[in-house]
Formats: structure tokens, sequence, C-alpha cells
């Protein structure tokens, strides 16, 4: 599928430099009276599973069903969206149809600043579909955990899925700290998820080792 028109290159120096990140208590404060099923996803997803921070983070991502999206952004009026991906970016209303396309940045209009990432994800009513692999469905009810302070975010084996595939040092120490926290049947999940994603992955390994520490409660 070829590029929509209007979009400009951006490096990841200029990302880096422009990213200011909020935390997901702010993000779970402006979002509070929203209806939509959203969850924190990424490594801060992981870090509110386990129930403590183990690094500094350079984004805060988020999920919320594709159609759901305009519940997201009316909570930020004051706030600009644009659309990333292929190293390129575009205002929302120029790619906001791309299927291929499901970065949304929330863009400070006065500063330049990026304080929020939103994935679009695929979906059939109230159920979660992967966009790596639409074989792998859940429940939105399943899909997403809430903190005692009530954060919402995204299941770990899901973060790890999706952290498979780069699979950057940082991911990689992500899974060593969060897979002895994991109950027998998300660790399942996890393996055979993986096994039909990247079959060769090296955490395939581990996830099959008999040492597994006991799980927090959920």
């Amino acid at each position: 599928m070829s590029s929509p028109d209007g979009g400009r290159p951006i490096t990841a120096t200029e990302a880096d430099r422009r990213w200011d990140p909020w935390t997901p208590s702010v993000v779970a404060a402006r979002l509070a009276t929203c209806p939509a099923p959203w969850a924190v996803a990424g490594g801060w997803a992981l870090d509110l599973f386990a129930g403590a921070i183990s690094r500094a983070h350079d984004d805060i991502e988020i999920t919320v069903p594709r159609t759901d999206f305009p519940q997201i952004a009316a909570a930020f009026p004051e706030y600009e969206w644009d659309i990333v991906g292929e190293g390129r970016l575009w205002p929302y209303s120029s790619a906001a149809t791309r299927p291929d396309l499901h970065q949304t940045w929330l863009r400070d209009p006065f500063t330049g600043a990026f304080h929020l990432d939103v994935f679009r994800e695929p979906h059939d009513g109230e159920t979660w579909i992967c966009r790596r692999d639409p074989a792998i469905t859940l429940p939105y009810t399943e899909l997403i955990r809430t903190t005692t302070t009530g954060i919402p975010y995204l299941i770990p084996e899901v973060v790890l899925l999706f952290k498979a595939k780069a699979n950057r040092p940082k991911d990689d120490s992500d899974f060593h700290r969060v897979v002895p926290l994991l109950p027998e049947h998300r660790l399942a999940r996890l393996n055979s998820w993986l096994t039909q994603l990247h079959p060769d992955h090296p955490w395939l390994t581990e996830i099959c080792a008999p040492a597994i520490s006991s799980s927090p409660t959920e």
C-alpha cells in the first residue's frame, strides 16, 4: 500500500527530542470518564502489572479499539493528533483510514511536544484482534486488567508478544523481569502465541524452563 499524500519524514532523533511523555496516572485522570475500553500498553503496562517502575520510559502508549478512537480524542480537545509510521508523520485527517497505520501521537500545538501514543487496534465488536495475526483474539474483558488505583493496562502476555518482534535490549530485560511473575495460564498463552508468530524465538526456551516462581495476586 502506497503512503498517503502530505506526510513528512521524521527521524528517530527528532522524535526523541520532541517526546515528553505523560505518566499512566496523568493519562488515566484525563480518560476517567471515557467509555472506550482503553488500556496502557508497552513497558508501562508491565510496570503496572509488576507493581513497580523498572526503568525510565521514553514514551507512553495506550491501546483502544480503532472505531473508539474519537472517544479518546474527545478527552483532549486542546491537543492535535498525528499518525506515524514508515518513518513518516501525517496529520490525523490525512491518514486515519489507512488500516496499516495504527500509531497516533498526541501533540501540543504550541510546543510541538508529543505526550501520548494511541494504538488504534482492529477489533470485532467487543473482541480484540491481534494486528499481527488475526487468528489471535481476546474479549476486551480478558485483554485488560486494572490496578488497585484504577489504571487499566494490557495483560502482560500480549505486551510481551508485541515486544518479541523487535527484541531490543529493553524488551529482553522486560521479558526476564516479568516472566517469573506470570501464572501458568499466562505463560502457556504466551508460549502458544510466540510459537505461532515467532517459532524460533529464544524466549520460547526460557518460557518452557521448569523453574517459574509464583505469580502476584491479580
